[in-house]
């Protein structure tokens, strides 16, 4: 089973789309909801939106199978994202609107769970961890960048409108402090029409924080576009390439402010 796609670059740089996938399989759709159909909380057009990446030299990793199978920027064994606040699970069961994804009395047990952690999660996961090491002893450097995107009000997680651009770096614990810097500056100068939150409400998941090992010269970051800069928020989420084209720059100089800071000290 082919469960994700690898396109290898000639830079230490590995873009991660882990919530771009929409498949679901037939034997798992039986058992989810018409609510679950709709893959409302997918990160949708991401490859479109960043395919200049490719080019720039990176590469670029992407699931086939949708986050509502499971979410490959949850920790293996469930723990919490964020401890104390409102989480989804590994195998969700919910939708960020809070409508159920299984019919009732047919939410996966842990059986289930656990064969889907070995069926999806591991290879995407193996994937990472093979295309960082091979970087980082070919360069004795990595950066990891987690290209997600979401809903610009999701009242489950945030009060308000977020802002567009949301940088993470588990507060500054995924990456060297100059790499965080330099993405920031980025995002300021190229996208001063747009707003700039650096580890706020979101601080980077379980990719960011589990890969991103400084001290191993692996660098990690995230970052949370919000879909209203790019895109319909409502179905069919349309892409927009009027506003896409709009944001890319600003994109563009952040993805290149990390390969300027990576060839520069690889």
């Amino acid at each position: 089973m082919n469960t994700h796609t690898y396109q290898p670059g000639r830079l230490p740089v590995l873009m991660s789309i882990p919530h771009l996938g929409t498949r679901i399989p037939a034997d798992i759709s039986r058992t989810m909801t018409d609510a679950a159909m709709d893959l409302a909380d997918t990160d949708w057009h991401l490859d479109q939106l960043y395919a200049f990446a490719a080019d720039r030299g990176l590469a670029v990793l992407m699931p086939e199978y949708s986050r509502y199978v499971i979410d490959l920027n949850r920790a293996p064994d469930g723990a919490d994202l964020y401890p104390g606040a409102d989480n989804t699970e590994l195998v969700p069961s919910s939708t960020f609107a809070r409508q159920p994804l299984y019919q009732d009395g047919l939410a996966p047990d842990a059986a289930e769970v656990a064969r889907r952690r070995e069926a999806f999660w591991m290879p995407y996961h193996d994937r990472i961890r093979a295309a960082l090491d091979g970087m980082v002893e070919a360069h004795g450097v990595a950066v990891l960048f987690d290209c997600h995107s979401i809903a610009s009000h999701v009242p489950r997680f945030f009060d308000g409108r977020l802002p567009d651009f949301n940088l993470g770096t588990a507060g500054g614990a995924s990456c060297h402090p100059t790499l965080q810097t330099a993405l920031a500056a980025a995002l300021e100068t190229h996208g001063a029409d747009y707003t700039l939150a650096v580890n706020g409400r979101f601080k980077g998941g379980y990719i960011t924080r589990h890969y991103g090992a400084p001290a191993r010269g692996v660098h990690a970051f995230q970052m949370e576009l919000s879909q209203i800069t790019y895109m319909d928020e409502e179905p069919p989420f349309i892409y927009r390439p009027d506003q896409a084209a709009r944001v890319q720059p600003a994109l563009a100089a952040m993805v290149d402010a990390a390969v300027d800071w990576v060839t520069g000290r690889g």
